[in-house]
């Protein structure tokens, strides 16, 4: 027996929150997760872009974080008592753990690194690109979710880690590029 994916309950623009609250699909809510979610499929592309297997754990590690990053943005937190949930379910949170693992990468990588004395410009090879990008939709999403929180209760942990991913996000991309043996391009004003 196979499961329908369409319900046709968003056909008129709505769609529902866990908790069972019915909000316009461009609602801040949805525009936070759904970035997230953005954030996610760019994360898969750059992982089977890159040949380096502890990356690609890595970026498994961050996919999973960002899936329960998407669950809570997408609870109700007025109805929806978390962390339990209303339903019975009990949603996944983010904690110190997680930002650490980011910052233990980040500076590893760091120690093979030169240091930077400008601005990079992005490019040199796909992967590299890839990772640029994936970098600026984490930053949309640090953006997106701190406009919801300006209205609307968010765990403060899901814009600490968007804000270290995206740092991890940079220096792996110059990680990838010393792998790919790119020329780095300083930007020259």
């Amino acid at each position: 027996m196979s499961v329908k994916i369409y319900t046709k309950k968003g056909d008129t623009g709505k769609t529902s929150l866990i908790g069972g609250t019915r909000v316009s699909k461009n609602h801040v809510r949805i525009e936070a997760y759904g970035t997230v979610d953005e954030l996610n499929s760019w994360l898969g592309l750059l992982r089977d872009e890159t040949k380096n297997q502890a990356t690609q754990e890595i970026l498994i590690k961050v996919q999973n974080r960002l899936f329960d990053m998407g669950s809570l943005l997408a609870a109700d937190p007025e109805k929806n008592n978390l962390p339990a949930g209303r339903h019975g379910m009990k949603l996944p949170q983010l904690s110190e753990a997680d930002v650490a693992l980011l910052e233990k990468e980040i500076d590893r990588m760091n120690e093979t690194l030169p240091p930077i004395k400008n601005f990079l410009l992005p490019g040199g090879h796909t992967a590299v690109s890839h990772c640029h990008i994936a970098r600026c939709v984490c930053r949309r999403a640090e953006r997106r979710v701190t406009h919801l929180a300006e209205a609307s209760a968010v765990e403060p942990m899901i814009v600490k880690y968007l804000n270290r991913l995206s740092d991890y996000l940079f220096v792996l991309s110059r990680k990838l590029a010393a792998d790919y043996h790119v020329q780095e391009i300083a930007w020259k004003p």
